[in-house]
């Protein structure tokens, strides 16, 4: 897999006297800050080739794999250079703690690892349409088809809707739960994402 990105030149390299720039990597589906590292054009190279982050360390002056010797590998989705293009933002899916500490982030728990549980659950979405897994309800709707799963959407809403009417929060925090679940599965159906509808609700705001 190769991400696309920066070519490391075009990058603001010059600024840094160690020929380093910094990565901050964040984990795709929650939006939590997992840690900091550093890149040199060879680590940088070598991320982007093999889908794996990969930083220069500077207190053993040689590039390491994360998760080359622990497992706990970061898998990059996305590559981007802040304004003054001397810093990345790495956007990953973490596979187990990415602190030594045995913590999700190097910086602690500070951000729940709820947040952003939707693009989680969006990514496993993604992974039954794509492995379409033999009894998953999830891939069985994939094979209904469109129509089925759009019907789906409107009967949670509708479920959604008597709860909210009726005053039970508990049973319309469900049905809701439902809704937004069969939502994601339409939205990967129809080539969409939270993305999209982000973009939008974005576009209305301003």
């Amino acid at each position: 897999m190769k991400i696309e990105a920066i070519p490391f030149e075009e990058l603001a390299v010059g600024k840094q006297a160690d020929g380093l720039i910094p990565a901050i990597v964040q984990d795709d589906r929650t939006l939590q800050v997992l840690m900091l590292g550093y890149m040199n054009r060879e680590a940088y190279e070598k991320s982007l080739t093999e889908g794996r982050v990969t930083f220069y360390s500077r207190t053993r002056q040689c590039l390491w794999t994360k998760g080359e010797t622990s497992g706990n590998r970061l898998d990059i989705v996305s590559v981007a250079a802040d304004c003054d293009r001397d810093t990345l933002l790495i956007r990953t899916v973490p596979h187990g703690p990415t602190c030594h500490t045995g913590t999700q982030s190097c910086f602690g728990e500070a951000v729940p690892e709820t947040e952003g549980f939707i693009r989680r659950l969006q990514a496993v979405v993604r992974q039954r349409h794509a492995a379409m897994p033999e009894g998953s309800y999830t891939a069985r709707l994939f094979t209904h088809g469109v129509n089925k799963i759009a019907q789906k959407v409107g009967e949670e809403a509708v479920e959604t809707v008597i709860e909210a009417v009726a005053g039970n929060r508990e049973a319309m925090i469900y049905e809701a739960s439902d809704l937004v679940y069969h939502l994601l599965v339409l939205l990967e159906a129809t080539g969409c994402s939270i993305a999209d509808l982000e973009r939008e609700l974005s576009a209305r705001h301003a």
